[in-house]
């Protein structure tokens, strides 16, 4: 018999439990993805996970249009979300400007973001794009084609994380935490 191939360790435990459970389980779970697939589509306004033409965050009238925070995946409003701190709508770009993995602005819903604020009235973008290389390079792309437009540009902080210590932070993380520094 040759050998399986490494399962990490959540996948395994997931097979196990098909294997060893109801048999009738994993037929439900092959039809509850296909329903996924089938009822989840892109927001025409913003690119997140929708149900409808707009998702939830569009569509609210409680929240504000006129802040707009520019993000690259749609996991990434998810994690804004959860803090309850953000109130605006997002723009999910699509991924980040990479010209080693050939993508360029082109492919990224930057005509979009750009279109919407030049027309809807927008004051503030947020550029809350991941401190990696290409997303770094993303958030000036953007700056760049929105100079002159009257939108603030605003950056997320940059800083050490709660419980950190500074002798394991990062001279780039450790530098942005001084620059970036606040009255007490």
């Amino acid at each position: 018999c040759p050998r399986p191939p490494f399962v990490p360790p959540p996948a395994a435990r997931l097979a196990f439990l098909w294997l060893t459970g109801d048999p009738a389980r994993p037929a439900a779970l092959s039809a509850a993805v296909e329903t996924l697939q089938a009822g989840v589509r892109t927001c025409r306004t913003c690119f997140h996970f929708a149900e409808c033409e707009a998702c939830a965050v569009c569509a609210s009238p409680k929240r504000l249009h006129t802040i707009i925070a520019v993000v690259e995946e749609p996991f990434d409003v998810v994690a804004i979300e959860k803090t309850g701190q953000f109130q605006g709508l997002y723009h999910v770009l699509g991924g980040v400007i990479s010209p080693i993995d050939g993508i360029g602005p082109e492919r990224l819903e930057l005509a979009s973001l750009l279109r919407r604020a030049k027309e809807e009235g927008v004051t503030e973008i947020i550029l809350a794009t991941n401190p990696s290389l290409e997303g770094e390079s993303t958030a000036m792309y953007i700056r760049t084609q929105l100079e002159g437009t009257g939108v603030t540009l605003t950056r997320l902080a940059r800083g050490l994380p709660v419980g950190g210590d500074l002798e394991y932070a990062d001279q780039i993380t450790l530098g942005r935490a001084l620059q970036g520094r606040q009255a007490f």
